[in-house]
């Protein structure tokens, strides 16, 4: 551990810590985990960040100076949520057999329930947000209004360019540009503890989870039977040649009910809520990338059979051809 320095608890300034020396500081910030570099005597790990003193949700840039690998067993000691986005440079989480490449275009998210392993690249600098499960746990309660004992666990893969996720990530590169020079406000507990809480609620609503679905029915009103059956149904059966009047079928109501239930509950039509569906099915499965995916067979794949009204309606969504949603990541390896 060498030339270091930490200014109070809630104001972190790691200038240059061995590997020795990162792996025990984060594991006081975050709990168990490994780390493992090919070149050890590289690593400068810097870490700049904020703990808010209400709920110790940790705010920062983070980066380690050489390729590093951080492994995290399937364990319930894991203390906190992490969640990072690179501002340059490159990391890879392998999540479940899958390998999820992020960028400054994709954020990922280290859950405390499974064998993960985070691969950062030398050149990767990154924005870091530290969570702890007792904080997450507690806004998730606020927000359902009752207790709750599954943990919260989400989709790891984040948008960081579209929607609400990315928003959400904005929303963390202001705050960590304002905390660098200076941030004063943040010393004021009845300002952060508001500003935290937001944080954290607003990535429970932003990010897909496992309580997805009951958020939305806190958040519109409990869906009717009906419209809990049809969204079953479409949900089960995106990839299928699906029709309206198979959801009128599975909801056993007529259609202009359901169309007048989706209206008021969902913003749209049935038809429109599947298209949606398969759209966003589609973009997850680009962002993922890999090698050997092709734009043709996923689409394929969630039912979209006419190629080219499928890309104006995906650029109609996200703004952004799929073309251009599978090629920043290939652009993104080359540069490595």
């Amino acid at each position: 551990m060498t030339d270091s320095q930490v200014v109070t608890h809630s104001d972190i300034r790691i200038n240059s810590y061995d590997m020795a020396g990162a792996r025990a500081w984060m594991e006081e910030v975050c709990g168990p985990h490994s780390l493992q570099s090919a070149q050890p005597d590289r690593v400068s790990f810097r870490h700049s960040a904020r703990v808010f003193r209400s709920y110790a949700t940790t705010l920062g840039t983070m980066e380690y100076g050489a390729d590093v690998r951080i492994g995290v067993e399937g364990s319930e000691h894991l203390a906190s949520y992490s969640l990072s986005l690179p501002l340059g440079g490159e990391q890879e989480l392998l999540y479940l057999g899958n390998r999820i490449h992020s960028n400054r275009n994709i954020g990922v998210i280290v859950s405390p329930f499974h064998s993960q392993e985070l691969s950062m690249a030398g050149d990767c600098k990154k924005l870091s947000v530290v969570i702890p499960r007792v904080t997450m746990r507690l806004a998730l309660e606020d927000i359902l209004k009752r207790p709750v004992e599954i943990p919260i666990n989400f989709d790891p893969v984040m948008d960081g360019q579209i929607g609400a996720s990315a928003s959400w990530w904005r929303l963390i590169g202001h705050f960590v540009s304002e905390q660098e020079v200076g941030g004063a406000a943040f010393d004021q507990t009845l300002f952060s503890r508001d500003i935290e809480a937001s944080l954290v609620r607003g990535l429970i609503l932003a990010q897909k989870n496992n309580y997805t679905d009951e958020i939305q029915e806190c958040l519109i009103g409990r869906l009717p039977s009906y419209l809990l059956k049809a969204k079953d149904f479409i949900h089960a059966n995106a990839r299928e040649d699906i029709w309206l009047e198979d959801i009128e079928i599975a909801a056993g109501v007529s259609r202009f009910k359901l169309f007048d239930g989706f209206k008021k509950h969902m913003g749209m039509s049935p038809m429109a809520y599947l298209k949606k569906l398969r759209l966003s099915e589609v973009r997850k499965k680009l962002l993922k990338g890999g090698r050997g995916i092709n734009i043709s067979t996923v689409a394929t794949e969630w039912g979209f059979n006419h190629l080219g009204r499928f890309a104006s309606e995906y650029k109609k969504l996200f703004n952004e051809m799929p073309s251009e949603t599978m090629h920043r990541n290939d652009n993104s390896r080359s540069h490595m």
